[in-house]
């Protein structure tokens, strides 16, 4: 991508950049806590968004030769400040965070052994001083106070030194932000063709199948949560709660929505695909018809994944068919 890659996307109108960044989460004492890829697209107007890596999966590289605009864009510094304030911070947040619990954890198990461990070494330090004041003066009792002295010691400095070991674990920074390179991804040349038109994607009608959708969902008792942004490979995430429990899910849809204004041919991209195969009997496919119209219908199916094909039965064009 340095040498200026150029894709080809069947749902893009207009030409964008994509800028390909990775970053990391160090924690104080220098670990990498997590590193990731981030996409920075910027539209040919000048729109900053940040997208998922797996937005690579989607598109086709272009042949060699093909024309890109002679926009030169933001500078690296106005990329990398929308980066930071729009994904780095917020991943720094969830890091830090989950790096709390964890260092809290730790924390509390260390306090309790430890403490217990000082605790009983105080009993047995007060023992040999008890004796000491009673009179005994023989040197295994001089000895045995010396190395209870130095045992107490040692548990305490042990107790402060990981203690100052976890506060400096729970310190979390962004580090490591580096520029992998850039691509253009263009208009596919074909998208307006019968065959390709068909698989578009129309914003307006997927936003309609997707609300249609999440309207069925909740009306079985189930909670939704939108993802369609994220470019997770589906579009939503729908938990069947636990009667007596409703924080605790006892069933999960993974749902890729698919809108069509009439009835037609529905295609996962490749990134849809490869989440399908990852999640099996839990990966559904819902697809919305009519979407333009006023009667719609709804079909929804766990594809069959094969070795490389998705194998989805004929909708019917009325009613509601649930596979």
């Amino acid at each position: 991508m340095d040498k200026g890659a150029v894709f080809f996307d069947i749902h893009r109108s207009l030409p964008a950049r994509l800028t390909v960044y990775s970053a990391a989460i160090r924690d104080g004492l220098g670990h990498v806590l997590h590193r990731r890829l981030f996409i920075v697209q910027e539209e040919i107007e000048g729109t900053l968004t940040v997208r998922q890596p797996t937005l690579l999966l989607d598109l086709m590289s272009a042949p060699t030769g093909t024309h890109v605009p002679s926009e030169s864009g933001k500078d690296q510094n106005s990329l990398e400040y929308f980066l930071v304030q729009t994904a780095l911070e917020p991943f720094l947040a969830e890091v830090a965070a989950q790096r709390e619990k964890e260092t809290q954890t730790v924390a509390d198990h260390l306090e309790i052994s430890l403490n217990e461990l000082i605790h009983r070494q105080n009993l047995r330090l007060a023992e040999l001083v008890d004796q000491q004041q009673g009179g005994d003066s023989s040197p295994l009792l001089a000895a045995n106070t010396k190395q209870a002295e130095d045992r107490l010691e040692e548990l305490n400095g042990r107790l402060e030194g990981r203690q100052r070991e976890l506060q400096k674990e729970r310190n979390c920074t962004i580090s490591d932000i580096q520029r992998h390179g850039s691509a253009w991804v263009l208009p596919h040349p074909e998208r307006a063709t019968p065959n390709v038109a068909a698989l578009v994607r129309d914003d307006e009608i997927e936003g309609i199948a997707v609300d249609a959708v999440i309207a069925f969902e909740r009306a079985r008792g189930w909670e939704v949560e939108r993802v369609e942004k994220d470019n997770r490979g589906f579009d939503l995430i729908s938990r069947r709660p636990h009667p007596e429990d409703p924080k605790t899910a006892i069933e999960v849809r993974f749902i890729e929505v698919k809108g069509r204004s009439f009835v037609g041919e529905v295609a996962l991209t490749t990134n849809e695909y490869r989440t399908a195969q990852r999640l099996k009997k839990d990966y559904w496919l819902y697809v919305v018809f009519n979407c333009a119209g006023k009667r719609r219908s709804t079909w929804f199916k766990t594809p069959v994944i094969t070795e490389n094909v998705v194998c989805m039965p004929t909708p019917s064009a009325a009613g509601t068919d649930r596979g």
